[in-house]
């Protein structure tokens, strides 16, 4: 089996709750239902059966939440290995990673030019002119990251989500909402973004620091 398949594959349950919460990070259960729009009754049971089998665990304090462990992050890694192979996609998706990879400088760097001026002074958005050309810059990176999201969501549903969240968080930027363009507490673009990149280099079992090098 190769090439696109006639509908996106759906991944089972168990994985979708290993990936939400490597994606969501150490969080409490609700986000990491978010993360795909599940039930959290079930994510919970999920995540209790992860605990015992030692690959996610929980922490309770000023902020408590739920985070996988290092075995968790493997075994994650495993399944979505075994489901790209048997699905066949593992040549599209690695297409798709490297077209990303290109984007992705050229989004870091104007993330960087929405938060500075320059090196040394931050932008406090008094500038509309300057702001209307970064907002016009990043809306430049979207229409080539499109195709890209499309690709994807093709192939794995759960790849659905990035174009309705980047378009969702785009849209609140080009309304002069500019919170919308980096802030990491809320899907901003750059928050959703992160997740997209770190959704690509665990199906495709590949590490950020391998990728510098590369």
């Amino acid at each position: 089996m190769s090439g696109r398949p006639a509908v996106p594959v759906a991944s089972p349950t168990s994985l979708l709750v290993l990936q939400a919460s490597r994606l969501a990070g150490f969080a409490p259960l609700e986000r990491v239902a978010a993360v795909y729009d599940l039930d959290p009754a079930v994510v919970a049971a999920e995540l209790a059966g992860l605990a015992v089998a030692g690959l996610a665990a929980h922490r309770d304090g000023r902020r408590s939440g739920w985070s996988l462990t290092p075995s968790g992050r493997a075994e994650g890694e495993r399944r979505l290995a075994a489901e790209l192979d048997a699905a066949g996609l593992r040549d599209e998706v690695t297409d798709c990673y490297r077209a990303f990879t290109v984007l992705n400088p050229r989004l870091l760097a104007v993330c960087t030019d929405w938060q500075l001026r320059d090196p040394a002074t931050l932008n406090d958005h008094t500038d509309a002119d300057y702001d209307a050309a970064v907002v016009a810059t990043l809306v430049e990176i979207d229409t080539g990251a499109r195709p890209v999201c499309a690709r994807l969501a093709a192939c794995l549903d759960r790849f659905g989500r990035y174009p309705r969240l980047l378009g969702a968080a785009l849209a609140r930027v080009e309304a002069g909402e500019g919170e919308w363009f980096t802030r990491p507490t809320i899907a901003s673009y750059h928050t959703v973004w992160f997740e997209l990149h770190e959704d690509l280099l665990a199906t495709l079992n590949l590490d950020r620091a391998t990728e510098n090098r590369a």
